[in-house]
């Protein structure tokens, strides 16, 4: 089953799939259930299959990872769509991120799939648009689902337990001015306006912060304002990027930032919350029975739309992520695959 699911990471590696576009890799996740003779679903190019014994009565545990991959950045120096095997790692776009976990999830379902006796049911979804948040993802699936109780989201952790995850709150925001000739004095420049709610994102701490994650980050990453050097602008825009930790939602958070400037504040989404999982609970205490350590992680996954407990945990190296060369080593893989079963045969019998 390992090498199986290697091959397939190969397979996956070599067949593009950028977010929205991921339906040749979708045909190769679909021909895995196939020839493991376990009935799937599919929407969009997500595809989603149930433990054989399923029922109705026992609480629901969802494993889950994406198929998608970002755009290779200008940064590579190999075939970011060549499966390259080299000093025991696997080269290629999507291998770290989140291939090796996403084979590793699936292998450890397939052998669970005909388990009888299990204490809750395992639902199996690989999603796509992870990558762009985008609305044909795991978001879009979850209709279709039974009520979870819990969940592992497989991204890169090293198979360490990351029992809480920062939520993203992006910001548009719009400073409001008089435009007129720069030769002119004008009292009420938008630029200059913007120097003060600047300076209170660079300054302003939320009073809560969290044991797992640490305060919430507030970043302003971007500033646009005036077309001409002789023409003050009417309007400056702002863009800040917020990660959330778990002591906030995100319209609390919303709230303050919108009581304490004085500029038009729109988010572009609510819904990437912030996640958690109690470190008592038994899924998180199976980890730790197998010296697994826990942490908070700064970085997004499809855990932020969903609203059960949620574990992240997967093989391979959250930093090489994105990266030029993006590779995974192989006894990641084997070991990620060997302590999912560990985690789940201490969960899933001992309830």
């Amino acid at each position: 089953m390992t090498q199986e699911a290697i091959n397939l990471l190969k397979n996956l590696i070599e067949t593009p799939s950028f977010s929205g576009e991921e339906d040749k890799t979708a045909l190769l996740i679909e021909a895995w259930f196939t020839e493991n003779q376990i009935p799937f679903q599919r929407e969009s190019n997500n595809i989603w299959a149930y433990n054989l014994h399923f029922d109705d009565a026992k609480p629901t545990l969802l494993l889950n990872s994406h198929h998608d991959t970002v755009k290779p950045n200008q940064g590579y120096t190999l075939d970011p769509f060549k499966a390259i095997e080299k000093d025991g790692k696997l080269f290629g776009l999507g291998s770290n991120d989140a291939g090796g976990c996403l084979v590793s999830l699936l292998a450890t379902f397939t052998h669970f799939y005909a388990v009888e006796n299990l204490s809750h049911n395992i639902v199996m979804v690989a999603s796509a648009e992870e990558e762009s948040s985008g609305p044909n993802g795991l978001n879009s699936v979850l209709k279709h689902l039974p009520e979870l109780d819990c969940a592992i989201v497989g991204e890169p952790t090293e198979m360490q337990l990351a029992i809480a995850e920062k939520g993203l709150l992006v910001l548009d925001v719009t400073v409001k001015g008089t435009a007129s000739h720069a030769a002119h004095q004008n009292s009420d420049n938008p630029i200059y306006k913007s120097v003060h709610l600047i300076n209170w994102f660079n300054t302003y701490s939320f009073k809560k912060v969290s044991e797992n994650l640490g305060p919430v980050k507030m970043t302003i990453t971007q500033i646009n304002a005036g077309k001409q050097h002789n023409v003050v602008p009417a309007k400056c825009h702002l863009v800040v990027d917020i990660r959330v930790n778990d002591c906030y939602s995100n319209e609390e958070i919303l709230k303050v930032v919108s009581d304490n400037i004085d500029a038009e504040v729109k988010p572009r989404s609510l819904r990437l919350r912030s996640s958690f999982i109690d470190k008592n609970h038994k899924l998180v205490k199976s980890g730790i029975n197998l010296e697994r350590s826990t942490y908070g992680s700064p970085t997004l996954s499809d855990q932020s739309v969903l609203s059960c407990q949620s574990l992240k945990l997967g093989p391979g190296n959250s930093l090489r992520s994105h990266s030029a060369d993006e590779f995974i080593y192989i006894n990641e893989i084997e070991e990620g695959i060997g302590l999912y079963i560990k985690i789940l045969t201490g969960f899933l019998f001992n309830n």
